[in-house]
């Protein structure tokens, strides 16, 4: 019998811990959570516990509804992010340009604020920098080799933002041919009006792109490392659909012929039908995968670490055809995985890549991650209330594994335990050989202790915080991804727990070797 060939990967190969955050939720004083002070903050008190990963959401420009999961572009950063702080020292905006930002909540984001307030303030300061005729600003770099690095992607999305801009937010379906075409589009990108709004846009771009990159330099210097997360689908209203409809399955009027989603199942009756356009697998294959293998480079350049969302579909993918109302009347269809992963893996050698393989998982996707060697992922709030065989189950993991108290898209950890049935709650305390008084500590122990090499947690369960606290409900189009802590908390949090934290990490094998320090 012939030997099995290695994975494609086999990078978690130790113990170690993290926390998961979102970057929006992080304070400032400008409405929304950003790259700056806190942020270096938040990386101080992960070090000073021991932790060694700080997961995040997709980073990009957001549209309708505020989902990091559905955005304007696979390679772009979401402005909303950058700190104007160093703008303010670069004197490009002055202090009392941020009066009305800093007017905005600060325990969550109003998003519907923060649209109308930000970007005059972010125009102000492209138009004082434009002004000065320079190529580089604070020590962030040569905007003019910014943009020949990222020239595969840059470009089209500041020219399709710039038409955003130009028909007043309208998808790019609904704009007129000369705009909607991408061939007679990039004719008009000269024109005066539009050649200033893309110069903004690579700005902004610019500006994100160095502070996730200073950012990420001093996690690094840490011991702390940034996890992100990669969407399998793009937004149809977005710069990857406009400039590459050949790479997706449309009609000639540009319209998706079939869309994505998950076929009906216990949780769905009607399934969930989510609308991205699928991709034209074939037309990949033909490029060698070359758009993917620029997205994954992207996404590496932000992140350490990326988690890919839906590793599923990289197996088979449920196929909708356009302009059904449900999920239900949908066919599985087969994915070129494989031979996408090889191809990533020959470009990228070296990338670290989680698979997020929840839900019904079938042996052949499980075949397929066992064969990339990529590791997957359990939620422990997923365990409870079945039999012993529940997947999520800490006696049925293995150590190529990330583990989770919940997720994003889960409540707290609080929150879930208390809207639980009492079944549940029962197999939680027996399990786990605990009253459920403290179920937060409960969980993150047990995460903790399993075989799992990677544990993580959201900061909120941290924190013990209720459903209050809640990031996301998927299923929901408002009310998400608004929640905020405030720097009490984390001093607190600090102050009380992080030699606690810090012991239990040692306890199970996970702390990293650490002087406790604050550096802001």
């Amino acid at each position: 019998m012939a030997a099995l060939s290695p994975p494609l990967y086999n990078w978690l190969n130790e113990r170690m811990a993290g926390a998961l955050l979102h970057v929006t939720s992080l304070p400032s004083t400008t409405g929304i959570g950003n790259l700056g002070t806190e942020a270096y903050r938040f990386v101080d008190f992960l070090h000073g516990c021991g932790m060694r990963v700080w997961q995040i959401c997709p980073l990009g420009p957001t549209g309708y509804g505020d989902s990091p999961y559905q955005c304007f572009s696979a390679f772009a950063g979401n402005p909303y992010l950058i700190d104007l702080e160093p703008l303010v020292a670069a004197e490009l905006l002055t202090e009392a340009d941020l009066d009305s930002l800093r007017e905005l909540p600060q325990d969550r984001v109003d998003y519907g604020a923060l649209y109308h307030n930000f970007w005059p303030v972010l125009e102000t300061a492209f138009e004082n920098f434009a002004a000065t005729g320079a190529d580089e600003l604070l020590d962030y770099g040569s905007i003019a080799q910014f943009r020949k690095s990222q020239a595969y992607w840059l470009e089209d999305y500041a020219l399709y933002t710039a038409l955003k801009i130009e028909h007043q937010g309208a998808c790019w379906l609904e704009w007129p041919e000369k705009s909607r075409d991408y061939a007679q589009a990039k004719k008009r990108r000269k024109t005066k009006a539009l050649k200033t709004a893309m110069e903004a846009q690579v700005f902004y771009q610019y500006l994100f792109s160095a502070q996730l990159q200073q950012l990420r330099a001093y996690a690094g210097e840490r011991g702390v490392d940034i996890l992100g997360d990669l969407p399998i689908f793009v937004a149809l209203d977005s710069a990857d659909v406009w400039s590459h409809p050949e790479l997706f399955q449309l009609d000639d009027e540009l319209q998706p012929t079939h869309v994505a989603g998950v076929p009906p199942d216990y949780f769905s009756e009607d399934g969930q039908l989510w609308g991205n356009p699928l991709y034209d697998w074939q037309q990949h294959q033909a490029t060698g995968f070359a758009w993917w293998v620029e997205r994954i480079r992207a996404n590496l350049s932000f992140y350490d670490i990326v988690r890919i969302d839906h590793f599923r579909g990289f197996e088979s993918y449920w196929s909708i055809p356009a302009g059904e109302s449900t999920a239900r009347n949908g066919e599985w269809i087969k994915s070129p995985g494989w031979e996408l992963f090889c191809a990533i893996q020959q470009a990228c050698p070296d990338a670290r890549i989680v698979a997020e393989d929840l839900g019904v998982i079938t042996p052949k996707v499980d075949a397929l991650r066992q064969r990339t060697g990529l590791p997957g992922m359990a939620v422990l709030q997923f365990a409870f209330g079945g039999d012993d065989e529940n997947a999520y189950l800490p006696h049925n993991l293995d150590p190529n594994t990330v583990i989770y108290t919940g997720t994003h898209d889960n409540d707290t950890t609080l929150g879930w335990y208390r809207s639980e049935s009492e079944e549940v709650r029962d197999h939680v305390r027996r399990y786990l050989s605990v009253s459920g008084n403290n179920i937060a500590e409960d969980l993150i122990r047990c995460a903790m202790a399993t075989v799992a090499n990677l544990a993580i947690a959201p900061l909120q369960d941290f924190m013990g915080l209720g459903g209050n606290a809640r990031l996301n409900k998927p299923g929901t189009s408002t009310g998400n991804w608004q929640w905020r802590y405030t720097p009490e908390q984390l001093a607190a949090l600090q102050d009380e727990q992080a030699p606690q934290i810090r012991e239990l990490l040692a306890q199970n094998g996970r702390e990293k070797n650490v002087t406790f320090s604050v550096i802001f």
